[in-house]
């Protein structure tokens, strides 16, 4: 007996369930959570939150936000770290389903500038429903004038579609929170580049 395919959904929604089981309730072991940056890491800590937004203006509730930075020196881990050793892991996962908000969240501290750019940046891959390649963006800091400024990436976009790039800073009694929402489509659609 021969089986032919599965029927349309041949993508998602699972990669943040998939990906991120703790956070779902599942007991498996994640290799990366929210938690990029350890209380015991060097650094301005900081928390990034956001809502990945469809074309209607409406929150997706199954995506999921991967994020990969430098540490608060502008170095890159270049082997998987544990962030029981150094406090700072690089990497991070988050689904958006499990928030009454649909947000995802991130702990971690604030990126120093890497040897090829200008400005700190955090590198940000969006998986969701329907997209069969995920789509690559870049975070900046709206409190990082001067460097965002002379960043090469950043002005190499037009400069009427930059915003869409930069987060918003937000001093709460917990500390620095930076808004970064994701539009995936429509007239304030985040710049997403093809790596």
């Amino acid at each position: 007996m021969t089986y032919g395919e599965t029927p349309s959904q041949t993508v998602g929604p699972y990669f943040a369930y998939g990906l991120t089981p703790v956070q779902y309730g599942y007991d498996f072991t994640d290799i990366a959570n929210h938690v990029v940056a350890g209380r015991d890491a060097k650094g301005e800590h900081i928390r990034i939150t956001g809502q990945v937004l469809d074309g209607k203006g409406e929150p997706v509730s199954d995506a999921m936000i991967e994020i990969w930075q430098a540490d608060h020196e502008g170095a890159y881990s270049t082997e998987p770290v544990s962030i029981e050793d150094t406090g700072f892991r690089g990497f991070g996962r988050c689904g958006t389903g499990t928030d009454g908000q649909n947000r995802f969240m991130f702990e971690t501290v604030k990126p120093g500038c890497v040897a090829d750019a200008s400005a700190p940046f955090i590198n940000v891959t969006v998986f969701m429903r329907g997209m069969l390649t995920h789509a690559f963006t870049r975070l900046y800091f709206d409190d990082a004038h001067a460097s965002n400024a002379n960043c090469p990436v950043l002005q190499s976009v037009p400069a009427d579609r930059r915003d869409t790039l930069i987060a918003k800073r937000t001093d709460t009694p917990t500390g620095p929170e930076y808004r970064f929402d994701i539009h995936m489509q429509g007239d304030t659609e985040t710049v997403f580049f093809d790596v």
